[in-house]
């Protein structure tokens, strides 16, 4: 009988919160911090789960900073840059029509580029083409030192964030931990840095109480659909455990906000579905509310937040900054399902760790 040891995932899930301490120390390093005020906007980009990652980043980098911050997927900078960002014509105007305060002053943007493998074919183009405009500065978040780390002009890698499986677990929550410490650090929100040091210990907590709870419903296999519900900060994060259960174990599964749930979606909720709530503190009451009605429909439900949950995390942390602590459980779910499946883990159908495109 193969040991759970043997699977590169299981070790890389359970000791992720050392790589979420290395994340807060690297943050904490950086000398000369972008200033928030000197930029329009801060675009976040990633591929695949760095993409999802980027959702929940930017949601965070405005809720703290009150300026403004978008997620796009790497290859839509790239291909679709007026679409996504709608940089094309916003040069300064020959007519000299520009806004108050704005003449003669091209838009200044922050890039952060998210990668763990530094090498992702869309993120570096993409990186490469905003340098070439004069854009802005490049903030770049890896697990490796490679290509798009010497691209940046801050630079931070968590080496303990590196994997060996191909689906992402560590290496997202590590990178997550640090644009978390990186947004808390733009907006000067040093009693935030305090409280997000405890992460690691709670995280550790976590997983050992809860695993046997993951191991139990992902090795239900009378479970045929997954649905994560996720809002604000969360709805990035209910993207990622969504791609997780996907990849792990080709079962089908999908992320929505809470409230959008049930607005069509509700009507795929049976006995065999499975309705995962990231609950928060501030929108627990219209949160809870979903999740009841979605039990009364037959579907079992699961909830994840800091108290009278299934997953309670009891961190004290406050809500805007604690969002890696939803991620362990439901990876470990995902985990002990592709097992129960006869999977590989550590090898999901038709992936590579790496995409690399030739542009």
């Amino acid at each position: 009988m193969t040991s759970l040891q043997e699977y590169a995932t299981y070790r890389e899930i359970k000791s992720q919160p050392e790589a979420w301490a290395q994340a807060l120390v690297e943050v904490a390093r950086i000398k000369s911090m972008p200033k928030t005020e000197e930029y329009e906007q801060v675009i976040f980009i990633g591929c695949g789960s760095t993409y999802y990652l980027s959702l929940a980043a930017a949601a965070l980098y405005q809720e703290l900073t009150g300026r403004a911050a978008r997620a796009v997927p790497a290859g839509e900078l790239l291909l679709n840059t007026q679409a996504s960002v709608g940089w094309i014509g916003r040069e300064t105007s020959p007519k000299g029509d520009n806004p108050p305060g704005r003449d003669n002053i091209p838009p200044h943007e922050l890039l952060v580029a998210i990668s763990r493998s530094g090498t992702t074919t869309e993120t570096v183009k993409a990186v490469e083409k905003f340098k070439e405009e004069k854009r802005g500065e490049v903030v770049v978040i890896s697990n490796y030192d490679e290509a798009l780390s010497r691209l940046a002009d801050v630079n931070i890698v968590i080496s303990k964030g590196q994997e060996e499986s191909v689906a992402q677990t560590r290496s997202f929550a590590s990178m997550y931990v640090a644009v978390t410490a990186f947004c808390i650090r733009m907006a000067g929100r040093w009693d935030l840095m305090e409280t997000v040091n405890a992460l690691p210990k709670v995280g550790e907590r976590l997983i050992g109480k809860y695993e046997s709870f993951a191991k139990e419903i992902g090795e239900d296999l009378d479970f045929d659909r997954f649905y994560f519900l996720g809002s604000a900060t969360r709805y990035g994060l209910s993207c990622e455990v969504n791609l997780k259960m996907k990849e792990m174990t080709l079962t089908h599964s999908e992320p929505f906000h809470f409230l959008e749930f049930r607005h069509g979606p509700m009507s795929m909720v049976n006995q065999n579905a499975v309705v995962v709530g990231m609950l928060s503190d501030v929108n627990r009451v219209h949160e809870a509310k979903v999740l009841s009605e979605m039990e009364a429909l037959g579907g079992t439900v699961t909830s994840l937040g800091e108290s009278e949950a299934d997953v309670q995390f009891e961190s004290g942390i406050p809500e805007s900054v604690r969002g890696v602590l939803y991620l362990p459980v439901l990876q470990l779910m995902a985990f002990y399902r592709s097992l129960a499946k006869g999977l590989n883990p550590d090898r999901p159908t038709n992936l590579t760790a790496v995409v690399k495109l030739d542009f």
